[in-house]
């Protein structure tokens, strides 16, 4: 394989054996799908990736599979139990935290082995601790082996209410992440940018989610021709998308008071994903809410699927992504987000997306020059004019819609990915000529 040429440096970069490591690379969670993106754009400059976790969809030839690396495996399990809201552990949680380790880290060494690999990308496993054993392993490993590594942070403990009161705070320290000058440190917003500097004194590099606007979103075919009958809508329905998980800090409530104040009952309300693992109260909630505002809201989780197949009824389940092309409006009224998925995937199909003024949207993404209706923690009148405006001016919307698509290319394409995997991986070049 030839070697590639990095436009800024100029530096010749060979082509690399790359293995990821995480808990979990299957269906659709966000670190799962991140991943993908930064492999697929890795082996488009000739790099060969595999992969490590405990729950895994890719092909057994480039990948291995550790049950015991999987966060819900029933030891991770266990040692979860004792060790959140607690201040202080038994000595027997620690050494089963520390036996676990010990087998983690061989398989690590054996994953590196069998597939002869150079470079190594964590993939939140150093960010969030859900599984200490496998956070504490791969420190270790690299203590070890000095294998040039990028550890790749979606979003951090300090960030999570549930992690603050703990009885592990010495690997927390030791751990998540370290401070290995082997590591190079990557975030996915400038909050955790400036926070992790602070916490760990460790600089890092700022590489934003992306999706592939080089490539134009798929057209509807034949096999989501059938979705808004599905969906129970007539002729003249309009759907509102709420393209994400049922719980409390998406602000749904929000999507429900524009769809009140639009005061049309074409508008239908449609929400894509279940309630997660944080209980169905707030589903319950969204739905007698829904109802008392006479607001015709539709839980469509169960017939959406990361892939297309038929469920155990035979009825047919669809993508998200054969949703967002008949949509007319995303809501997003979220209250916090890590970054805005969701916002990128509604540009991607270019429908009109309202946002909650969250605090990343805010610094990251709005001084890109987005056109977008934005509410500021509550609807005001203005802001449902506006929604109003987009749904009934065609010519309008077209042109906002264009305008994102633009922007977004510039900004959040793969080609902006490409620029900055490449910088990380001339940087890895630098430190350590023999791996470029």
């Amino acid at each position: 394989m030839s070697a590639i040429k990095n436009w800024k440096s100029g530096r010749l970069i060979t082509p690399q054996r790359i293995g990821f490591v995480s808990t979990r690379f299957a269906g659709t969670d966000g670190v799962s799908l991140e991943s993908s993106k930064w492999a697929q754009v890795l082996e488009g400059d000739a790099h060969q990736c595999f992969w490590y976790a405990g729950r895994i969809d890719k092909d057994p030839s480039v990948s291995m599979c550790v049950p015991e690396a999987f966060f819900g495996h029933p030891e991770n399990l266990w040692i979860n139990e004792r060790v959140w809201g607690r201040t202080a552990r038994d000595p027997l949680v620690t050494q089963r935290i520390h036996r676990m380790t010990a087998y983690l880290k061989e398989t690590l060494y054996d994953f590196i082995k069998q597939f002869d690999l150079k470079i190594l990308i964590f993939e939140n496993v150093l960010s969030i601790p859900m599984h200490l054993p496998l956070g504490m392993a791969i420190t270790e490993l690299v203590s070890e082996t000095h294998l040039p590594c990028i550890a790749h942070h979606h979003d951090f403990y300090w960030e999570r209410t549930r992690y603050s009161v703990n009885a592990v705070n010495d690997y927390l320290d030791m751990a998540f992440p370290s401070r290995d000058h082997d590591l190079q440190h990557v975030v996915i917003n400038l909050a955790a940018q400036e926070e992790l500097a602070r916490r760990k004194a460790v600089p890092s590099v700022l590489v934003p989610n992306v999706l592939d606007f080089e490539t134009p979103p798929p057209r509807p075919d034949a096999y989501s021709a059938d979705l808004r009958t599905e969906m129970g809508l007539g002729p003249r329905d309009v759907i509102i998308l709420q393209p994400t998980r049922i719980v409390p800090r998406k602000g749904i409530e929000h999507a429900i008071d524009l769809v009140k104040l639009l005061g049309d009952p074409k508008y239908k309300l449609v929400i894509s994903h279940e309630a997660g693992d944080e209980g169905l109260e707030y589903r319950n909630m969204l739905a007698e809410y829904a109802r008392q505002a006479g607001v015709d809201i539709r839980f469509f989780a169960t017939r959406v699927s990361d892939i297309r197949q038929t469920d155990s009824e035979g009825r047919k389940m669809y993508l998200l992504w054969d949703i967002y092309p008949h949509a007319a409006l995303v809501t997003y009224p979220s209250l916090y987000e890590g970054f805005g998925n969701a916002f990128l995937e509604a540009v991607y199909f270019k429908v009109p997306v309202l946002v909650n003024r969250y605090a990343i949207f805010h610094r990251d993404i709005e001084p890109k020059g987005f056109k977008v209706p934005i509410m500021d923690g509550f609807l005001t009148q203005g802001v449902v004019d506006e929604v109003r405006h987009i749904l009934e001016d065609a010519d309008y919307r077209k042109k906002m819609v264009e305008h994102n698509y633009k922007a977004a290319t510039r900004y959040f394409s793969f080609a902006e990915l490409r620029r900055c995997l490449r910088t990380l991986i001339v940087n890895i070049g630098s430190l350590y000529p023999e791996s470029s």
